[in-house]
């Protein structure tokens, strides 16, 4: 019989071999995962010429990505939906149970990623992944390539500009392959409503321009000629263009009117087939939460009670007691003291004063973060060809911040954007809202593929934290006309929760939808109207923003209620942020670990 010494002995050098082969295995798991995640990146830049040239890496073994284009034909899209499948099942053969920390949340953001995406491609057979539309007012490449060519693809020599021209060519061949998919879906009875049509048209009429009109030549010789770089761009970028890239436009604009009498006015995806799944499919993607529609609704009344609640306060701080919240902020976007002048040099003005914002928030940054992020930040007007179509947004930098992020402004009318509401707006786009958020997750020690990838409810809900951030730092402290821009902007992000479920789930019409919206935030009709007429083409995008802020929120306060005195503002951010972007039901975990991390 053995002593109960011998006992403990046995159990303890039991407990150790168990801790050596499970570090082991943990090991080995991590190896796996990593080798798995370098493969699935190094598939991702084969299959996207776009993300290379975005990260900077077309140049050395990779330069001849920055000619080309994705491919997107039917055949492509099957060949990428197995490429999931299998990235999926590799990802399963590895033992998660041994992972903690760093790699269990990287293990687990690229499951649900690879999950999510395969669940949907298995179950519908249309769409691009984010819009059940391939070509729409706001989806296609006939939208996204001008913004791209001109800000992301670099121009610092003559094979830059000889892959520029040959990218014209890939445009081409891209807007015919969407055409393709196009007339595969309508097959499926998916046709965008009548107003997606409509404004996809009317923005391909805009692209549509004189060779010496238009950005996707121009970019290239204005480029060009200020880098010195001899030869005749100009030349070659209108030949491209008037034998490629304007057939292929009219191609499409032939298909979208040949689509018109097949077309309904019905606003939500409910119609399509399989639809109210194809919505909760997209909900749950969207916002990598489990709410349903019905909870998603509730959030947004409720969040937009309390809302108005504060902006009647500000209103009356200001002298603005008469009438309802709506009603006094259509008032205040009617201020002509906040209206800068509707030409080129007023619209320069307002980039300027914007400039000066970021200045300021740049030396505050100190305070609330731990790491800042070394990419510089500029902002610039989105070019009038494309502005009709486009709404203000941010684009990241290269991965060795060579090329800035630039925060792009639609500045088309500067009515449509008084300085009242352009704070919180730099704060989301800028600093400490997505430039700050990409760029750090970028200079983190992350694996590349989680450095590249992205969830927009952690993405989209950080930019709208850190508008209340701005709040909590002060800056709104002698301005209650910018607090109030933050919260009409909050308001749209609660109008959105109610409106995007209201036509998705609820079946409303664009124009109760439009109504409702203007109602909570204030914003003329016309702006309204278009951010419905988006959220009609990316349904359950719209969510993702309040969702994600208000559970960056709670785990804030879940942070500062186990941590008490040793809580640190800094530290907290650091852990959200040098995680990378993440499902939000991951990011629970992320913030787990930096509670266990600090209690000791």
């Amino acid at each position: 019989m053995l002593s109960r010494r011998h006992l403990l002995i046995s159990a303890g050098a039991s407990l150790a071999l168990a801790g050596a082969a499970s570090a082991q295995n943990a090991k080995g798991s991590e190896a796996q995962l990593n080798e798995a995640f370098d493969d699935f990146f190094n598939q991702e830049l084969d299959d996207s010429p776009e993300l290379v040239t975005s990260l900077g890496l077309d140049k050395g073994a990779r330069a001849a990505a920055k000619s080309k284009f994705h491919k997107g034909s039917l055949a492509d899209v099957e060949r990428y939906k197995r490429q999931n499948a299998a990235q999926l099942a590799r990802l399963r053969d590895i033992d998660r149970k041994p992972l903690g920390g760093m790699p269990a949340v990287n293990y687990d953001s690229v499951h649900y990623d690879l999950e999510t995406t395969d669940r949907g491609n298995r179950r519908f057979k249309y769409g691009d992944g984010n819009s059940p539309y391939v070509l729409s007012q706001i989806t296609g490449a006939w939208q996204n390539a001008p913004d791209f060519l001109a800000s992301q693809h670099t121009i610092e020599d003559r094979a830059d500009c000889e892959a520029y021209v040959a990218r014209l060519g890939e445009l081409a061949r891209v807007m015919d392959e969407e055409v393709e998919r196009v007339r595969h879906d309508v097959a499926l009875g998916v046709v965008p409503p009548d107003f997606c049509i409509t404004g996809a048209l009317g923005g391909m009429k805009t692209l549509h321009a004189p060779a010496d009109q238009s950005t996707l030549v121009t970019s290239l010789a204005d480029r060009a000629k200020a880098k010195g770089i001899s030869g005749d761009w100009a030349g070659l970028a209108t030949k491209a263009y008037q034998a490629q890239v304007l057939p292929a436009l009219e191609r499409q604009m032939v298909l979208l009117e040949s689509l018109k009498p097949k077309a309904t006015h019905d606003a939500g995806v409910w119609r399509l087939p399989d639809g109210e799944a194809y919505y909760a499919q997209a909900l749950q993607a969207q916002t990598t939460s489990t709410m349903t529609p019905a909870e998603v609704h509730q959030l947004g009344l409720d969040v937009t009670r309390e809302l108005q609640a504060r902006a009647d306060v500000l209103f009356r701080k200001i002298g603005m007691t008469s009438g309802t919240v709506t009603e006094r902020y259509g008032a205040l976007f009617k201020d002509p003291k906040y209206i800068y002048a509707n030409d080129d040099a007023g619209k320069a003005k307002e980039i300027n004063d914007l400039n000066a914002l970021v200045q300021g928030m740049q030396k505050r940054l100190p305070t609330y973060f731990g790491m800042l992020p070394k990419t510089p930040l500029e902002i610039r007007r989105i070019p009038a060809a494309t502005e009709a179509g486009a709404s203000t947004h941010y684009t990241d930098g290269s991965l060795d911040g060579t090329r800035p992020g630039i925060y792009w402004l639609n500045l088309r009318d500067t009515a449509e954007a008084p300085f009242w509401d352009m704070p919180t707006t730099t704060f989301h786009e800028g600093i400490p809202g997505h430039h700050l958020q990409l760029t750090l997750q970028k200079q983190a020690d992350l694996p590349m593929l989680r450095k590249a990838g992205g969830f927009g409810a952690y993405i989209e809900g950080w930019a709208l934290y850190s508008e209340q951030l701005a709040q909590e730092m002060g800056f709104y402290a002698d301005h209650p006309d910018w607090e109030l821009g933050y919260i009409h902007d909050a308001l749209l992000r609660s109008g959105r929760l109610v409106t995007d479920t209201g036509l998705h789930n609820l079946r409303w019409t664009r124009e109760k939808a439009t109504e409702t919206l203007a109602s909570i935030d204030g914003d003329p009709i016309s702006l309204a109207q278009q951010e419905i007429e988006r959220y009609c083409v990316w349904p359950g995008q719209a969510c993702s923003y309040m969702v994600g802020k208000v559970t960056i929120l709670r785990l804030r306060e879940k942070a500062k209620a186990a941590l008490g005195p040793r809580f640190d503002i800094r530290q907290f951010h650091d852990a959200v942020l040098l995680a990378g972007s993440m499902p939000l039901i991951v990011l629970e975990h992320a913030v787990d670990n930096y509670i266990a991390s600090h209690k000791a």
